[in-house]
């Protein structure tokens, strides 16, 4: 893998308040690899699909199929390209057509100045460079868990906390950090205004979910003459991540389905499969690393 070396620069005040508030500005336009730097003291992978820094959040209380279509919502790749999904605590309701619809995933680039920055916020003030990897709470039952990936200036560590914005207890002040680079994260283009484009992924991850009981809403008849339930395998990396039977789905097979829009994913879809049962399925974009 090889390595970028950045210079490590003296971050002012000014620049670490405005980047608590909006973000690294991306200029917009396609992605594309960032400027050669000039050697420096900060290294970190440069590669299109190596991950520089990422937050993912995901479990509690919610229905199967949004753990099915979880997602990280922010992604820094090596080379400079942003992929995030602005993140809302207003619940997404269905569409007309009965289809929950997610938010679109869009992407930036950043220059290796912008890099540079976000990479040193995240290690000082958002407390990801003397972070442990796992900050729980055992008062809270059912909450979702934020997950950073960090692999920047020698430091690679995934950091898991637990119900993040509840920072009372002795790991307050760590928590307050963690929370302040994930404000940032969840809202990168500073509610929308930042110019990113809408993220085009190349493949779509297809979740099958048996269905029990009663006639459901929004039944479609299978679209695929090419593929079987078989096609959908529970554990195809055998890494474990997905509990349910999925498969990568091209952009053909997507669009066999007729449901127009799908950038930030759907859900609410049931199939009535060729071996006569019914399934939910769940769509969301592939990101770059993601085969499956």
């Amino acid at each position: 893998m090889s390595k970028m070396r950045l210079p490590l620069v003296v971050v002012s005040l000014a620049l670490l308040s405005a980047a608590c508030a909006a973000g690294a500005s991306p200029p917009s336009g396609p992605a594309g690899p960032s400027a050669t730097p000039p050697s420096g003291a900060i290294d970190h992978p440069t590669g299109a699909t190596d991950v520089v820094l990422r937050l993912e959040e995901g479990g509690g209380f919610v229905p199967i199929e949004f753990v099915a279509s979880q997602a990280p919502i922010f992604t820094l790749y090596g080379d400079g390209r942003v992929i995030f999904q602005q993140a809302s605590d207003v619940f997404v309701e269905p569409g007309p057509d009965g289809l929950t619809r997610g938010r679109p995933w869009r992407t930036a680039q950043l220059d290796a100045g912008q890099i540079e920055e976000l990479v040193t916020f995240a290690l000082g003030p958002g407390g990801l460079g003397a972070a442990r990897e796992n900050y729980g709470n055992d008062m809270i039952a059912d909450a979702s868990t934020s997950t950073f990936t960090i692999d920047a200036g020698g430091v690679k560590k995934t950091v898991a906390v637990y119900a993040l914005g509840l920072e009372d207890g002795a790991d307050a002040q760590a928590r307050k950090a963690f929370q302040t680079l994930a404000d940032r994260l969840r809202d990168f283009d500073n509610g929308g205004t930042i110019a990113s484009d809408v993220y085009a992924p190349t493949a779509y991850r297809g979740v099958l979910i048996e269905q029990e009981g009663g006639p459901a809403a929004n039944v479609i008849a299978w679209p695929w003459p090419h593929l079987t339930v078989a096609d959908f395998e529970q554990d195809p990396n055998g890494e474990g991540a997905i509990q349910f039977p999925h498969r990568a789905m091209t952009a053909d097979e997507v669009a066999a389905l007729e449901l127009g829009d799908v950038s930030g994913g759907v859900q609410s879809l049931v199939l009535e499969a060729p071996d006569g049962k019914t399934y939910s399925f769940v769509l969301r974009p592939l990101l770059p690393e993601e085969s499956v």
